[in-house]
């Protein structure tokens, strides 16, 4: 299954390359990396506007639902097309986070999890929504959001595959748990500096100025 791993993941980089942030900063003329927190996700799109906002998050969010979802179909009579998918949701990640033509210099990959969450687990997609929803309404910190999400994502992956819900052989659960752990750990680390501004109270609201 080493190959089907290695496909899922080149698949799932190619669709991560679609960068629905710079592409979209390019229409205005401008490398919306140069701007804001210096990448290409939602967050620093929709410091431009609420609409280039939505533009680039629908566009990271779907990209990920489709490589998840194209490469479960295609791998379906494999004993754990779940797993499969969920690697190329890992691709997507790394490409949109690193992609090569762009200097490796890409976002956070955050609306890409949402995809993935939402392709994988639509109830765990929806508690970490409700929990996004409700840290940001109180704290204004879409980073704390992000980083909240990633880690009930996590969690919630770890209680339903030990229930056996998901379409994996019992073999490459510690696979799945790892895989996710590893998007879990890569989101956080691109969350670094927010952390740090979160802990001496200067990272950005969502609206308002800063603490």
């Amino acid at each position: 299954m080493m190959f089907e791993r290695v496909i899922c993941l080149a698949v799932g980089y190619c669709f991560g390359l679609f960068q629905t942030g710079y592409i979209y900063g390019r229409t205005q003329n401008i490398d919306i990396r140069n701007y804001g927190s210096g990448n290409s996700g939602t967050t620093n799109a929709a410091g431009h506007g609420k609409e280039s906002g939505r533009l680039v998050f629908l566009g990271d969010f779907f990209k990920a639902i489709i490589a998840v979802e194209l490469m479960e179909i295609l791998f379906s009579g494999n004993q754990s097309p779940a797993l499969l998918g969920l690697y190329a949701g890992f691709g997507v990640v790394l490409g949109h986070n690193f992609p090569f033509y762009l200097k490796f210099k890409g976002g956070k990959g955050i609306a890409s999890m949402a995809g993935i969450m939402a392709a994988f687990d639509i109830r765990v997609a929806l508690v970490c929504l409700v929990i996004f929803v409700a840290a940001v309404a109180i704290t204004r910190y879409v980073s704390l959001g992000s980083i909240l999400v990633v880690i009930t994502f996590f969690i919630g992956c770890v209680y339903f595959g030990s229930r056996g819900d998901y379409r994996i052989a019992a073999g490459d659960l510690r696979e799945l748990y790892i895989v996710v752990f590893v998007l879990m750990a890569m989101a956080i680390w691109r969350h670094r500096s927010n952390i740090g501004r979160l802990m001496h109270g200067t990272e950005n609201k969502l609206w308002g100025n800063k603490k």
